[in-house]
């Protein structure tokens, strides 16, 4: 066959020469390296420097680089596995829902650019290796985008589309046995296969996952199917196998299955007698396979010729489990199963989606760690390895299927689907399912894979429909997704749940109590783009209260931000719009919980607690455990509970306890009374932390926690003022009310108030000055992307004006016994009807009480913030605080957080957020201090029973607010502290667009007071 370019565009070829999809098992020649598994003896991995050659377009290629005689001399160098735009070649395009050709040319499916379609040529050289000699040669590509050719030796060898399975060629009628092989392959970054890969990440295109060679023994498993099935009790099973064989079609097959402990759980021998055998082995109480108790059976599939000698050994690993649909509700191993989930790209910040071994490790062990049980590969198939950890350490997965056809049917938000594709149209069929079957091929042997999905965003109609169809006839123990459906009824029976992106809270109730006939899950959720995730509780109080309410998928787990140098060499993450790509859609790629760096967002702090299967609410006499798991008890943790107060741990002790699954029990604790004090606020921490190692956690980790605070008796004044004392200090009291300043003075300290500037200008204790710039009255934040996304700036940008500016219109000083009050009345521009006061009263220690009161008025917008905000010198960065922690938190996301001191740096509130915005805050604040390396500086405090929310940074808001990228940011000269009454929530239904929560917002008009005093430490 002659290749023809043309192809690209014809929607009718997407594969030539291609070898038939299988199963993604390993196979080896030994009993013995089977039982080691690692690296098979038959691949011989072509990973590494291949030889390379870049062009724009087709018609600037070079034509002949796959001949023979064609020399690579002074070609460039490339990484395979890779990406071509992050190795020096063309540039990374950002774009989410629209072509990334969209305003470049004007192109309609299966049309394909002329002008601009990248072209790769690679060139590797090899000689076979020893092991491979005089048997089948072949080669396997396990992604490559988005269409490539493959020759050897200067003969055709195939074609193939589809970006994430893999694409495998018969290499033996070219390769040579003695000597070198040029193998060339020839990538295009669009074809038709691009129209269906509109996701929302990076673009690229190349030999991006690894390629090999493998050889097969003369009696060959190519393909194998397990399944598993349980009796009506969920108890004994029985394992079917279907094999597919090639080769010398003669011998016997032994199967021997090994339970978990690595017993004989069962045998049986299968003479070969055609291509296709089946065999099955029944299993008496079987060991089941969950994301909470994972446990695997070893199935060895041992291959023998007609000699009886033994040819091959398959090892698999085997998981029972049953997932089915009851009463509408889906169960495994008959329980109502709920998914506390993710999405996950695969991502790295350095290589793209070229990730390694370590990337996916790493990402699975963050899974576990943080109660997250499932996974939604958004939106294609995974490298095969990262469904073996899945299976190994328990996660359930929605496999989804290559497709996605976003800009197709959606512009600027609204549906418009007059050219979708592949709607009905019968001719963009066979590619689509062509997509579906390789992925099934591949991956059905994993039990970790629950449900089948039909891609992503694709709309609707009868392609994908027959798809759906496609999955229930080859695999009918597991269920269909497929959220488009919601756009287009006419298929509704395409999937088996209704799934829905981003629906509110509202939306969902109403669906379930509107006599549903699906099981609801929310595909996509919880918006993560920047600062927020506020409100997720909400969702999850949907859990117990509706059956049919099975959970969702947080979008999404990494951030798509990439590694780049600034004009200095310093490194950044870098967005959209940052490699001069467009069309863009700028940092919309970064929605992630966990940093593109694989560090963990502030935000996993709330996902943990929220995900976690144990409750656990304490009292003063003991803590009731609530164990919402279904398979295990917590016999494998051990109890740890403390009780606190200000100056630290009081009483400690750790029990032993077994709560079964689905049971609640109360266990009360081993303390005195007599051990609290009679007077103040205290808090009991409880927490199930492993008794000893898993795979993914150290003895010790903590996987659940909870607390309860009280107070035994109000303390009747603002915590840090001690009123006891003060006498002493009255005789150094000296208020002098000059024509513009207000000075006061004692022991060690000096403070002064000017009439001029209308503020607090000066602390200064032992001759040390603190106040580096004014506090004034803050009613605007840092927007964060969901500010942004609600046009915030648009609709409350009056608030930013009023803090810029706040006049200050009348001063009041009233001097009593051992104290001075200065009170400060503010006019803002936003309105004559607003009215703010700002209190200060001076005590004869130096401790100053402030306190700040708000009036409004209705007709304006909600504001942002209400806070007090001043700057004090640089040096004083290091914080210890009494709050809600130990990380950043909100009005609106700080279920997961938990009293406690914890101390950091000013600097730590700056989130690793791409986009610098408001970030770092602490809600619950009963104190913090503010120091230098000696030890002294500041300590804010407020009443116990009205805490302030703090946030302490380098940054003022609207230095955050005016830079696009960290490194935008100016250099540190101040830390900046700023002690608000309320500031709204973050948000976090989506990101463009769903408002704050009624009840996290700041209506203006409102009144809001709060208090805090500033003291020496």
């Amino acid at each position: 066959m002659i290749p023809s370019i043309d192809w690209l565009e014809d929607v009718s070829i997407f594969a030539v020469n291609r070898l038939k999809a299988h199963s993604d098992h390993k196979y080896y020649e030994s009993m013995k390296e089977a039982e080691k598994g690692g690296a098979m003896a038959l691949r011989h991995s072509l990973n590494g420097s291949w030889k390379f050659s870049y062009a724009e377009n087709p018609s600037s290629r070079v034509m002949d680089f796959y001949k023979e005689q064609f020399s690579t001399e002074g070609w460039a160098d490339i990484a395979v596995p890779g990406h071509i735009q992050l190795q020096g070649f063309g540039n990374p395009q950002y774009v989410n829902t629209m072509y990334p050709w969209d305003g470049h040319e004007y192109l309609r499916p299966p049309q394909i650019s002329k002008t601009h379609n990248p072209v790769g040529s690679y060139v590797k050289t090899f000689t076979i290796p020893e092991q491979m000699k005089d048997k089948p040669v072949l080669v396997s590509f396990q992604g490559v985008e988005s269409a490539f050719y493959v020759w050897l030796n200067g003969e055709f060898v195939g074609y193939s589309e589809d970006s994430f399975t893999p694409s495998e060629f018969d290499l033996s009628s070219y390769v040579r046995l003695n000597g070198e092989n040029k193998l060339a392959v020839e990538v295009y970054q669009r074809s038709t296969g691009g129209w269906l890969e509109d996701q929302d990440f990076w673009r690229f295109s190349g030999i991006f996952r690894e390629v090999y060679l493998y050889t097969v023994p003369q009696i060959h498993v190519r393909d194998l199917f397990v399944r598993t099935d349980l009796d009506a009790a969920y108890q004994d099973g029985v394992l079917s196998v279907s094999l597919d064989l090639v080769g010398k079609l003669s011998g016997s097959v032994k199967l021997n299955l090994l339970d978990p402990s690595g017993q004989s759980a069962g045998s049986v021998d299968v003479t070969i007698t055609g291509e296709q055998l089946a065999a099955s082995i029944q299993i008496q109480k079987a060991e089941l396979w969950s994301a909470e108790v994972p446990n695997l059976y070893s199935l060895y599939i041992s291959v023998y010729d007609d000699q009886g000698t033994l040819v091959e050994v398959i090892p698999q690993k085997v998981g029972f489990r049953k997932f089915e649909m009851l009463n509408k509700v889906m169960s495994i191993n008959g329980k109502r199963i709920l998914f506390k989930g993710v999405n996950r790209h695969e991502f790295n910040c350095r290589r793209g989606r070229a990730v390694t071994m370590e990337d996916m490790l790493w990402d699975i062990m963050t899974l576990k760690q943080n109660n997250i049980n499932a996974v939604r590969t958004s939106h294609y198939p995974n490298q095969s390895e990262w469904y073996a950890l899945c299976d190994e350490y328990g996660i359930y997965v929605i496999d989804e299927m290559n497709l996605e056809t976003h800009g197709s049917w959606q512009k600027l938000g609204a549906v418009e689907p007059s050219w979708v594709i592949p709607g009905d149209r019968p001719e963009w069929l066979a590619i689509v399912m062509d997509r579906a079957v390789s992925m099934v091929e591949r991956d059905k042997n994993h039990p970790s894979i629950l449900i089948w999905s039909c891609g992503n965003e694709s709309f609707g109609g009868e392609v994908i429909y027959k798809v759906s169809q496609y999955f229930k006839q080859v695999d009918p123990g597991r269920l269909v997704h497929y959220e488009g459906v919601f756009h287009d009824r006419r298929f509704d029976a395409t999937s088996d749940m209704e799934s829905r992106m981003y629906a509110k809270v509202d939306s969902i109730e109403e669906y379930l109590l509107n006599d549903p006939q699906k099981p609801f899950i929310s595909c996509e959720y919880m918006h993560a783009m920047g600062n927020s995730l506020g409100g997720m509780s909400k969702y999850s109080e949907l859990e117990q209260k509706y059956p049919l309410y099975q959970g969702g998928f947080i979008w999404d787990y990494i951030d798509q931000a990439m590694m780049k140098k600034d004009r200095y060499g310093k490194e950044f993450l870098a967005f959209g719009g940052d490699y001069g790509d467009r069309a863009t859609d700028y940092n919309f790629c970064t929605d992630g919980i966990v940093y593109a760096d694989r560090k963990l967002s502030p935000k996993m702090q709330e996902v943990k607690f929220l995900y976690q299967d144990i409750k656990l609410v304490p009292t003063t006499a003991g803590v009731t455990i609530r164990n919402e798991g279904l398979f295990q008890g917590t016999d494998h943790c051990e109890l740890h509970y403390s009780i606190h107060n200000e100056t630290g741990e009081l009483v400690n002790g750790k029990l032993e306890v077994q709560v079964e699954p689905q049971c609640e029990a109360f266990v009360s604790f081993q303390w005195d009374g007599s051990s609290v004090p009679a007077c103040g606020e205290y808090w009991i921490n409880t927490s199930l932390k492993l008794k000893e190692a898993k795979l993914w956690g150290e003895a010790g980790f903590e996987i659940a926690f909870g607390q309860t605070v009280f107070t035994n008796e109000a303390k009747g004044s603002v915590e840090g003022v001690q009123h006891v004392g003060l006498t002493e200090n009255r005789n150094d009291f000296k208020v002098i009310n000059g024509d513009v300043n207000i000075g006061v003075k004692g022991k060690h300290f000096s403070i002064m108030f000017s009439r001029g500037i209308g503020s607090l200008t000066s602390v200064n204790y032992s001759g040390k000055e603190l106040i580096a710039y004014p506090p004034a009255p803050l009613f605007w934040r840092a927007a964060t992307d969901n500010d942004k996304g609600t046009a915030m700036g648009f609709h409350a940008g009056a608030w930013y004006a009023a803090s810029l500016m706040p006049r200050c219109t009348d001063i009041a000083l009233v001097e009593g016994d051992g104290e001075v009050t200065v009170t400060f009345s503010y006019r803002l521009n936003i309105s004559a009807d607003v009215k703010v006061t700002v209190v200060y009263t001076v005590l004869s220690d130096g401790s100053i009480m402030v306190k700040s009161r708000y009036e409004g008025t209705a007709g304006l917008p909600d504001l942002p913030i209400y806070a007090l905000s001043f700057k004090i010198p640089m040096e004083y960065s290091h914080l210890d605080w009494l709050a809600l922690g130990p990380d950043e938190n909100y009005s609106d996301r700080n279920q997961g957080a938990r009293l406690g001191r914890f101390r950091n740096e000013s600097a730590d509130s700056l989130s690793g957020y791409v986009v610098p915005q408001e970030s770092g805050n602490r809600t619950g604040v009963r104190n913090v201090t503010v120091t230098n390396d000696e030890g002294s500086g500041i300590k804010i405090s407020a009443p116990v029973a009205n805490p302030v929310e703090c946030r302490i940074s380098p940054y003022t808001a609207f230095e955050l607010e005016n830079a696009y990228h960290q490194y935008e940011l100016p250099p540190v000269h101040y830390t900046v502290v700023t002690v608000a009454g309320k500031q709204m929530g973050v948000g976090g239904d989506d990101s463009w667009g769903a408002p704050v929560l009624d009840e996290y917002r700041i209506p203006s008009d409102g009144v809001i007071e709060y208090e805090f005093v500033i003291s020496r430490v």
